[in-house]
């Protein structure tokens, strides 16, 4: 987690989770109002599997979504410890490289199914597009990360009530309205 020092830097928190479609959609405005306003963002973690783990989802959501909601704390594992040997703003390089390769491109040949999302297959050519060891897959599977990830979520969820999902927007951190 950032430091009270970090918080202030930025103009942004950007909570997402990397399987979350509205948060894709709502990073790539963000992207272009950084852009044209020199803001600062921080891309940082709200695991949905996390945010869900207490519903069943087999009575409570469509096929995939838990397998989709497992990816996407499989790709946060990663990212966190992305964040932790390269940096915060490698986070946001890769969470767009991923985003796009999610949900801009077209899988006709080989359908990108909810657990593919987190997938070794997936990542290890985005991770080499974005000049990344091809070694920080091992993180997908490294649930000693999740304790990161679940104090990121709570961190978000205590600037808004339990009651959302994603993305939350953290505005003029820390202080600032989410």
């Amino acid at each position: 987690m950032a430091t009270p020092a970090q918080q202030r830097e930025f103009d942004l928190h950007f909570y997402f989770d990397p399987v979350c479609p509205f948060a894709w959609m709502t990073s790539k405005w963000v992207r272009m109002v950084a852009a044209q306003r020199d803001y600062r963002v921080d891309w940082r973690f709200i695991s949905l599997r996390i945010l869900n783990a207490h519903i069943d989802y087999a009575s409570h959501f469509p096929p995939e979504y838990e397998a989709g909601h497992t990816a996407g704390l499989r790709l946060l594992r990663m990212m966190t410890r992305v964040r932790s040997e390269h940096g915060r703003a490698a986070v946001g390089s890769l969470y767009e490289a991923i985003g796009a390769h999610i949900f801009d491109t077209h899988h006709d040949v080989d359908p990108l199914t909810a657990a593919a999302q987190g997938a070794e297959r997936l990542v290890a050519p985005l991770l080499a597009d974005a000049r990344l060891p091809a070694d920080l897959v091992r993180a997908l599977d490294d649930d000693t990360l999740d304790e990161q990830v679940r104090a990121e979520t709570d961190e978000a969820l205590s600037l808004t009530g339990r009651d959302v999902g994603t993305p939350i927007l953290h505005f003029q951190p820390p202080e600032g309205t989410a």
